[in-house]
């Protein structure tokens, strides 16, 4: 697929208006020290480059908004970015929240290397905490959605002390249960759409025209994003994504669980999350939504939100719901 290639950043600067309040309006960080990513002495616009894997490679993130509360959001995938998260900058900053982007290795505006001993989970998990390190975050939120969700598990399981709380969006504790559901959504295709979409994966036919448009047309419409039409920050993510990376960990669509994280279970371990905790689910989501609260009540400290009009991408197509729950319990942190 297409990706961008270069990235342009304006940087505006206004001046206070007439009678504006004498206390400065929060302004972007600016970068004071050299350390051969970033340029020092300027504003970047929140923006700044974090070395990864010891500094042999950089990722992207951006920081939006001031707040007490800090939330470092885990995109998914994997292979995307987090462009498809972009509906949090209309809910988070506005109530004195302050939000981290990161494009993981591989994806977005980070680096882009070409090794696919790169892409495994605890290689992610390790970069994880070296962008943590990076930003100088501590006692901060962690969000994972999706992919990013199986990230936050990890983390809060190895480095739980490092945080204020955990949000764990649209993902289940197991791929074993996400399988069994994905069998269920399938069956809810006409007969003869089944059929050929059973008839196509026996062939390993992923990259036909047919496969394509049974997954955009007949699965992901209902159980990826309901809305018509999709966000364009949404076509943006899918229009960028590292297919190299999606299917090496994930397989070749989002129904068909192949790669590397084919056996992750953490279901019996949920037990050791005693942070703060919010599991977020979608009644049409490719996840079980009985699943959220099961896995909230296998933690110490959780609770589970079903969004009732909303699929996988509930920030979007049950927004309203979403985001008034997400805030309520970063508020209450």
């Amino acid at each position: 697929m297409d990706r961008r290639h270069f990235i342009a950043t304006g940087i505006a600067v206004a001046s206070p208006a007439a009678g504006a309040a004498s206390r400065p309006a929060p302004q972007p960080p600016t970068i004071t020290k050299a350390d051969g990513l970033n340029p020092p002495g300027i504003r970047t616009a929140g923006v700044r480059m974090v070395p990864v894997m010891g500094g042999k490679y950089k990722v992207w993130t951006k920081k939006i908004g001031s707040g007490p509360v800090k939330v470092l959001l885990l995109h998914g995938g994997p292979g995307f970015s987090h462009e498809y998260l972009e509906a949090m900058e209309s809910f988070l900053p506005q109530a004195g929240i302050e939000m981290y982007y990161y494009d993981q290795l591989g994806c977005g505006n980070s680096d882009r290397p070409d090794d696919p001993a790169l892409w495994t989970l605890p290689r992610y998990l390790d970069e994880v905490e070296e962008v943590r390190a990076g930003l100088g975050l501590e006692s901060f939120v962690l969000f994972g959605h999706s992919w990013g969700g199986v990230l936050a598990i990890d983390y809060a399981l190895r480095h739980q002390a490092r945080l204020r709380g955990l949000v764990i969006s649209n993902m289940t504790a197991g791929m074993q249960a996400l399988k069994r559901h994905l069998a269920v959504l399938k069956r809810q295709l006409p007969p003869a759409v089944l059929a050929r979409l059973e008839a196509l994966e026996a062939a390993d036919a992923y990259d036909s025209p047919d496969y394509e448009q049974i997954m955009m047309e007949e699965l992901y419409p209902k159980f990826i994003c309901r809305l018509a039409p999709w966000p364009d920050a949404v076509n943006r993510t899918f229009a960028h994504a590292n297919l190299k990376i999606y299917h090496q960990m994930q397989g070749r669509s989002e129904f068909v669980m192949t790669g590397n994280l084919k056996d992750w279970e953490r279901w019996d371990r949920l037990g050791e999350i005693k942070v703060k905790a919010l599991v977020i689910g979608a009644t049409y989501d490719e996840m079980d939504p009985r699943d959220m609260p099961k896995m909230a009540s296998a933690m110490g400290d959780a609770k589970a939100v079903i969004c009732r009009n909303g699929s996988h991408l509930c920030m979007w197509d049950d927004q309203a719901f979403y985001f008034e729950r997400l805030l309520a319990f970063l508020k209450g942190l």
